[in-house]
């Protein structure tokens, strides 16, 4: 009975908490657009299909963007009907700031026809569920002659977190991130004059549209726009499409000043396409598969052979533009890659790999070069285990090599003795093909370098490359070895393309405060010029709080790099939570402003962003990557522990108490680890994230070569300590944090066993946890509607145990009677 009593007690006292914390808020000033003129239609029959008779009220439903109203002036009273129209349409716009979770009221009155949107959407229910964030409220009315409407607008249980206002500017939202224009790709032609910009652009519900731009680099004029891919013949200003026909497809070149198309190839087969420099000649990628086995019950042959397309192998033809003949250039069951062709056409570069899974590294690669006239073939590289991708020198006589430090019999490391590189760390080399010397190029350059190109108009190697947590670039002069670090307006180069014989080249990349901008680069002085701003275009009417450097040296005297975001309209006076992001495995986190966590969108809920990149990851040296491999965590989780409280003692706006942190992939085993080794986060989440080293190096598509990486030389039977003792999933018992895991159902890189074996743990000790399935998906969410409840449930489980605010999770995910 006293329990019963007791229970009572604290349903009335939460229910009156509750009243006395609901208010009323009078909207007192709108954006007015209008009148809009709507006509009653022709009345052939005084009837519809329905027997229905025509109703004025339905002229509401007539489509009319509501976006027209934020534009239009503020208004405290609605102004009167005038101008001979029998009825018209109205716009009303004010926006409401939400600060945690609440099911508004929207009470409308004075107005006889209304309808009411909230971001777009009409809403059919007189009280709507509102995230913490910045909402557009839209009212349509319509109006008759001779009729008098009233503004009296009023939002029904609302607290003292929610603001109302007519302001254009707004905080970030995930729908800024997702839509709008992107790049995808960049060429330009050979003089450099032209450029062809690959776009695509996102729309509401995710349906995306690609498009070719062709347009003068120096000017930005728009020559061509196209639905179909668009490429250059090589040493021309002509750009080609591949399009259907009949007998098979056909490579059509245009001529920029006549427009004349001109049938270059007709009936080639399938396969992807490349067009020699000298056009003579397009190389053919072709796939071929085994016979298909029982599907109901098959082999596995190796554990790659779990992976789809994994016996799918690919081979080369050669098609002459001027005869038609496709003849084969390889045969064979290893698979077969085109990875350049000399500027004279003359020879081919390509790559064939296999697996040994007996010893590390587990896939080899031999480099060949083949005179496409003779087919003379010689091999340049055999058996090398470590080589990402290679092109030829300007004069085919050497060859530039991307490769990891242990490549060449480690000519190129440069770490401790004793300690094992970061495969990902790459580096340069370039290989004689007449004596097959090897000389490492970046062996002393700290950044790792990601794209590269041996330019054929200056001679010189350019390079995109990150340094530290920025993406930069680089030229290196080959005869000199110097290193030449271009001045760039961007944080990080996202893709960058040169012209074959002019000193031009054109890029576009982001910072950690604005979407990605295009750019023209003079090579001869560096310098860049803006073309397009796609910030722009997508952040135009966004108020985004600071983004700054922040770093700190660490008890082992490592300066650690890092940044902190602010939320919009900061105040240093206030206490504001703090959310701690991480990667902690092979590569940092970059200065990119978009992707798949866009800090800034969290400083938008309210929240103080702390980024760190931990000893371990490419960028920094040699020395320090090397540290990911063959620790498990340690380390990386002092230095995020370290990390974190530096950053509470250096900034006193921060509530040491509501502290939370996330990771995904390997930052998501990471978020797992963590929370066996400290308690100072009051909320984690683990997206994706490893629990257990052993089941993942089996299970994982790339398990066991990615441990190849962090695992070098060590295996469950012969590393316990990394394998089991360093696994979360055998440390469980060490977790208090409030744990969210998120994972895909489809996650072939990490299993989603790895996140349901450790909530099973949690469960059975009692702690608080919580599991999300993304249905369908895999290691990243990419389908855009469950991408927006994805980021929503890691919003409303930092809301619950960072804001005190369960009402988000709530409407999310109701609490179930089972």
């Amino acid at each position: 009975m006293n329990k019963i009593r007791k229970w009572i007690t604290c349903c009335l006292a939460a229910t009156i908490a509750a009243a006395a914390y609901a208010e009323d808020i009078e909207v007192k000033q709108v954006r007015y657009a209008g009148p809009f003129r709507v006509d009653q239609p022709l009345f052939i029959d005084t009837v519809d299909v329905r027997s229905q008779a025509f109703k004025p009220e339905s002229l509401l439903d007539v489509p009319l963007k509501t976006d027209l109203a934020e534009r239009g002036k503020i208004v405290s009273t609605l102004p009167a009907a005038s101008g001979e129209a029998p009825y018209t349409l109205h716009l009303l716009q004010f926006n409401v700031q939400v600060g945690t979770y609440r099911k508004l009221g929207i009470e409308v009155k004075g107005l006889k026809h209304y309808q009411v949107y909230v971001n777009g959407k009409k809403q059919d229910q007189k009280e709507v569920g509102l995230t913490p964030q910045f909402h557009r409220v839209v009212i349509k009315y319509l109006s008759q002659q001779g009729h008098t409407d009233t503004l009296a607008v009023k939002l029904t249980n609302a607290d003292s977190t929610i603001t109302v206002n007519t302001d254009m500017m707004r905080p970030l939202t995930l729908t800024d991130i997702q839509n709008g224009h992107q790049y995808s790709n960049l060429a330009l032609s050979a003089d450099g004059r032209y450029l062809i910009t690959t776009c695509y652009d996102v729309f509401n519900e995710g349906q995306v549209r690609y498009w070719w731009r062709l347009s003068e680099l120096r000017t930005g004029r728009v020559l061509r726009e196209s639905p179909q891919e668009m490429k250059w013949l090589p040493g021309t200003n002509r750009y080609y499409v591949i399009r259907n026909a009949e007998g098979g497809r056909e490579l059509v070149s245009t001529d920029l000043q006549t427009g004349k198309e001109t049938i270059l190839a007709h009936g080639i087969g399938e396969g992807s396409i490349t067009v020699a420099p000298n056009a003579d000649y397009l190389i053919l990628a072709t796939s071929s598969e085994p016979t298909k086995g029982d599907d109901a019950v098959h082999q596995i042959i190796e554990p790659d052979d779990r992976q789809p397309g994994w016996r799918t192998r690919w081979n080369l033809s050669l098609y002459d533009l001027k005869t038609g003949l496709s003849s084969p250039l390889t045969f064979g069951y290893h698979n077969v890659s085109l990875l350049d062709i000399s500027n004279d056409g003359r020879y081919i570069l390509f790559m064939v790999s296999r697996r040994r899974l007996e010893k590390r590294p587990t896939t080899l690669s031999s480099l060949y070069r083949m005179n496409v006239k003779t087919r003379q073939c010689e091999e340049i590289v055999k058996d090398e285990g470590f080589i990402s991708s290679a092109v030829f020198s300007p004069d085919a006589r050497q060859l530039l090599v991307k490769a990891s430090p242990e490549a060449f019999s480690g000519v190129g490391k440069n770490v401790p003795e004793g300690r094992i590189p970061n495969i990902y760390d790459y580096q340069l080399f370039a290989v004689n093909i007449a004596d097959k010397a090897v000389k490492p190029l970046t062996r002393n350059f700290n950044p790792s370098v990601e794209y590269f190109r041996w330019n054929p108009s200056d001679g010189k190697i350019y390079l995109t490359a990150l340094d530290k947590d920025k993406q930069q670039l680089f030229r290196l002069d080959p005869t000199t070895g110097r290193f030449t670090r271009f001045s760039v307006p961007e944080d990080c180069i996202t893709r960058i393309r040169f012209a074959d014989k002019a000193p031009v080249a054109a890029w576009y990349g982001e910072s950690a405060s604005n979407s990605d901008r295009l750019y023209s680069l003079q090579l001869s002085n560096g310098k860049s010029t803006l073309l397009e701003d796609l910030s722009m275009l997508k952040l135009k009417d966004v108020t985004l709080g600071t983004c700054q450097s922040w770093n700190f040296v660490s008890s082992r005297g490592d300066t650690l790099s890092g940044r902190c975001y602010l939320p919009p309209h900061f105040d240093a006076a206030k206490k504001y939570p703090l959310i701690v992001y991480y990667y902690g495995g092979c590569s940092p986190v970059s200065s990119f402003f978009e992707g798949h966590y866009p800090l800034h969108l969290y400083a938008a809920q309210g929240y103080v962003v702390y980024i760190i990149n931990p000893s371990g990851a490419a960028g920094f040296g040699q020395e320090f990557s090397s540290r990911h491999v063959n620790t498990a965590g340690k380390g990386v989780a002092d230095d995020i522990i370290e990390g974190t409280k530096a950053f509470l003692a250096a900034h006193p706006y921060v509530d040491a108490k509501r502290i939370g942190c996330i990771g995904a992939s390997y930052g998501g085993f990471m978020t797992q680890y963590l929370q066996t080794q400290t308690d100072i986060f009051a909320a984690a989440v683990s997206h994706a994230g490893i629990s257990d080293h052993t089941s993942y190096w089996g299970e994982g598509y790339w398990g066991y070569s990615y441990s190849e990486v962090s695992m070098a030389e060590s295996y469950p039977w012969n590393r316990k300590d990394l394998y089991v003792d360093q696994s979360p999933l055998f440390n469980a018992d060490k977790i208090h944090t409030p744990l969210l895991f998120l994972h895909g159902s489809a996650d072939t890189n990490v299993p989603i066993g790895e996140s349901i074996q450790m909530f099973t743990a949690l469960k059975l000790l009692g702690r608080p946890t919580a599991f999300v399935v993304v249905d369908g998906e895999n290691h990243g969410i990419s389908n855009y509607q469950k991408r927006v409840k994805w980021q929503n449930t890691i919003f409303a489980w930092f809301a619950k145990y960072l804001k005190d605010d369960n009402g988000w999770w709530q409407a999310l995910y109701p609490d179930n009677s089972l």
